[in-house]
C-alpha cells in the first residue's frame, strides 16, 4: 500500500497498541464464538430432536449474519467512527444470548444466536480492523497478526469453558452466563479512541463509467441527467466504495474467498462432533479446540512477522494462496487420523494452517486496496462472502447425514479449498506480471517524458544560440555600415 493513500502519518505505536488491544478482545470474540458453542451442539441436538444438518444452522446463520453486515458496518464506521459502533455491538450480543436461553425452539435459537449474535459480531469485527489500519502503516502486518490471534486465545479459553458451564448449569444458563461476557465488547470499543486525521480532499468527477449519454437528448439536458447520476453515484460512494468492482486485484481476491469459505469453517464447526461421534469423551473433545486455538495463536502472529519480512511482504498474496491450500491438504488427510492421537495431530496442523489464513485473510485485501479504500472494501467482500459462509456448514452436516460418516465432509472441504489456493496462486501470478509490467510501462513513460524534455531544453538552447549569432551578425554589419559612411 503506498503511503500516499492516507492523508496523513499513521502513529505506528503509542496508543495503537491499546487499540490492538482492544481490537484483540472484539476479534477474539467474533471469530471464536460461532466455533466455541458448537461444545453444546450434541446436547442441543438432543434435547431439540433434530439432524446434524439443523443444528449446523445454528453457527452458519450466525457467521452469515456477521458477514452480512459488513455493508452496514461499513456505513456506520464511517459516520460515527470504530468506538461507538463496537460497543452497539457488545450490547447486542449480550442481548442475542440472554434472550436465547429462553428459547423453546430450534428456530428460536436461530434468530437469537444466529441473526441477531450475528450482526453483534458484525459490528465487533469489521470496526477492529478498520481501526488497526488508521494507526498503523510499516508494523500493520504484525498489528494485524496480533489483534488476530485473539480468536485463537478466546477459542483455547471459551471451549473449555463452555463444557465447564454446560456440566454446572446446562445450555440455558451458560448461555445466559455468555451474554454477560460478551458485554466485554463494550470496553474494548471504549478502547478504541479516534485518531485526528486531515480532511481529505474531495474529487469534483466521478469515476470513470459511471456518467452516460443518450443521444435523443439535446446537449444540456444530456449534462443534466449526467450530472444527476454523477450525483447520486457520489452520494453512494460516500457510504460504500463501489468502484473497487473495477480493481481487478479485488475480483481475484473476492473469487478465490468465496469458494474458499464454502469449506472452511465447517471443519472445525464438526471438529468436536467429529471427536464425539468417534467415542472420544466430552472433555477431551472440547480439547481438540483448545489445542487447535493454541496452535493458532503462535501461527496468527508469526505469520504477521514473516508476512513483515522484505522477501514476502512485496508479494504477500503468494503467501495467502499457500495458506489456502495448505488447509485445504489438512482436511483431505483428516480422514487418515485414527484414534484420539491421530486427531491431535490433525488438530496442530489445522490450528497452523486455520491461523495463516486468518492473520492474512484482511491484510491481503488492505495490501489490495489500501487502508483508505479498506473499510468499504471489508463490506462488499463480507456481505458477497456470506453465502458460502450460511450454506457451508449445512452442506456439511447433509453430508454427514447422509453417510453417517464425516470423512466425506472432511473430503468435500479440502477439495474445495485446495481448489481456491490454485486460483488464487494462478491468477495472483498473472496479476502480478500485470502490475510489473504496468510499472515498467510507466517509468519508460517517466524517462520519455524526462528525455522530451531534454531534448526541447536543447533544442531551445540551439535556438537561442541561433538567435544570439544572427543578432551578433546583424550588429556587425551595422557597424560596417556605419564605418563606410563614416569613410565617404
Amino acid at each position: 500500500m503506498p503511503p500516499s493513500s492516507l492523508a496523513y502519518t499513521p502513529p505506528d505505536g503509542g496508543w495503537g497498541w491499546v487499540v490492538v488491544i482492544g481490537s484483540f478482545i472484539s476479534i477474539g470474540f467474533s471469530y471464536a464464538f460461532p466455533k466455541a458453542i458448537t461444545v453444546f451442539f450434541k446436547e442441543i441436538q438432543e434435547y431439540f430432536d433434530i439432524t446434524y444438518s439443523e443444528i449446523a444452522w445454528v453457527s452458519s446463520i450466525m457467521l452469515a449474519a456477521m458477514y452480512a453486515g459488513g455493508p452496514v458496518t461499513s456505513i456506520l464506521v464511517n459516520r460515527y467512527g470504530s468506538r461507538p459502533v463496537v460497543i452497539a455491538g457488545g450490547i447486542m450480543c449480550a442481548v442475542a444470548m440472554v434472550t436465547a436461553s429462553f428459547g423453546d425452539s430450534i428456530i428460536h435459537l436461530y434468530i437469537c444466536v444466529g441473526v441477531i449474535g450475528g450482526f453483534g459480531l458484525s459490528f465487533n469485527l469489521q470496526p477492529s480492523l478498520t481501526i488497526i489500519g488508521k494507526y498503523f502503516l510499516v508494523k500493520r502486518p504484525i498489528a494485524n497478526g496480533l489483534a488476530m490471534a485473539g480468536s485463537p486465545v478466546f477459542l483455547c479459553t471459551l471451549a473449555p469453558l463452555n463444557q465447564f458451564l454446560f456440566d454446572m448449569f446446562g445450555w440455558r444458563g451458560s448461555f445466559l452466563i455468555l451474554g454477560a461476557l460478551l458485554l466485554n465488547c463494550c470496553v474494548a470499543g471504549a478502547l478504541m479512541r479516534p485518531i485526528d486525521e486531515k480532511p481529505r480532499e474531495k474529487l469534483d468527477t466521478p469515476e470513470n463509467g459511471y456518467g452516460g449519454s443518450n443521444g435523443a437528448l439535446t446537449p444540456t439536458e444530456s449534462e443534466s441527467k449526467d450530472q444527476a447520476k454523477a450525483g447520486c453515484m457520489r452520494k453512494v460512494d460516500t457510504f460504500i466504495d463501489l468502484s473497487l468492482f473495477k480493481h481487478r486485484g479485488f475480483i481475484i481476491y473476492l473469487t478465490g474467498n468465496v469458494v474458499m469459505f464454502f469449506g472452511f469453517f465447517a471443519p472445525i464447526v464438526f471438529l468436536a462432533p467429529y471427536a464425539k461421534h468417534l467415542g472420544v469423551d466430552e472433555y477431551s473433545a472440547a480439547y481438540l479446540l483448545s489445542i487447535l486455538a493454541i496452535v493458532d495463536m503462535i501461527a496468527r502472529p508469526g505469520t504477521g512477522l514473516m508476512a513483515n519480512t522484505k522477501w514476502i511482504r512485496p508479494r504477500i498474496q503468494y503467501l495467502f494462496s499457500f495458506a489456502v491450500s495448505y488447509n485445504g491438504l489438512c482436511h483431505l488427510l483428516c480422514p487418515l487420523a485414527s484414534g484420539y492421537g491421530g486427531l491431535v495431530v490433525y488438530s496442530i496442523f489445522f490450528g497452523i494452517a486455520f491461523g495463516m489464513v486468518c492473520a492474512l485473510l484482511f491484510e491481503c485485501l488492505m495490501d489490495l486496496v489500501g487502508a483508505q479504500r479498506f473499510s468499504s472494501a471489508v463490506g462488499l467482500v463480507t456481505i458477497i462472502e456470506c453465502c458460502p459462509v450460511l450454506l457451508g456448514p449445512p452442506i456439511a452436516g447433509a453430508l454427514v447425514d447422509l453417510f453417517n460418516d464425516y470423512k466425506y465432509m472432511y473430503y468435500a472441504c479440502g477439495a474445495v479449498m485446495l481448489a481456491a489456493g490454485l486460483f488464487l496462486f494462478v491468477m495472483n501470478f498473472y496479476n502480478y506480471r500485470i502490475l510489473d509490467r504496468e510499472k515498467e510501462q510507466q517509468e519508460r513513460d517517466v524517462e520519455l517524458s524526462a528525455a522530451e524534455k531534454v531534448s526541447m531544453r536543447e533544442e531551445e538552447e540551439v535556438k537561442e544560440e541561433e538567435d544570439r549569432a544572427q543578432e551578433e551578425q546583424m550588429v556587425e554589419e551595422e557597424e560596417e555600415e556605419e564605418e563606410v559612411d563614416g569613410h565617404a
